[in-house]
């Protein structure tokens, strides 16, 4: 089974990728190091939906759907970090960074779960293509209302 998971969370932002035909176009709007702003205004939440697959293995997003590894992230962006649901766990890690879900700081995790809050028991290595963030972000943004 979690050899399945496996190839599942390989394969999946791989065939994502093939849902946003523009990317390479929205891409090149940018220019060579953008700045969130920038990506953030060009981001496509429905590609970012197309890249929520791998999440979907630990986070439930659809509203009062259950925790799972992690917690449903349904209404998260404009949230407090680590203090959103109670019936949650957070770690001591993330309930320490304080402040709320801005962009920014989705961007910030995002990248680098482990460095964003050091200790945290997400193990995720993060999302190295800016725009793909901006995208994810996209579609975080449009399930929290």
């Amino acid at each position: 089974m979690s050899r399945r998971l496996g190839l599942l969370a390989w394969l999946l932002p791989a065939l994502g990728a093939c849902g946003d035909g523009n990317r390479e176009a929205r891409r090149s709007q940018l220019g060579p190091d953008p700045t969130l702003e920038q990506r953030m205004a060009i981001a496509d939440p429905a590609a970012g939906a197309s890249l929520y697959g791998p999440c979907s293995a630990c986070h439930t997003i659809g509203r009062g759907g259950p925790d799972l590894a992690g917690p449903n992230l349904h209404g998260v962006m404009g949230a407090p970090i680590g203090h959103r649901l109670q019936r949650y766990g957070y770690t001591a890690a993330l309930r320490s960074v304080g402040g709320d879900w801005t962009d920014a700081a989705m961007d910030a995790w995002l990248a680098s779960p482990s460095r964003f809050a050091p200790g945290t028991k997400m193990n995720y290595p993060g999302m190295a293509d800016p725009l793909e963030r901006a995208d994810l972000i996209a579609y975080l943004k449009s399930q929290s209302r």
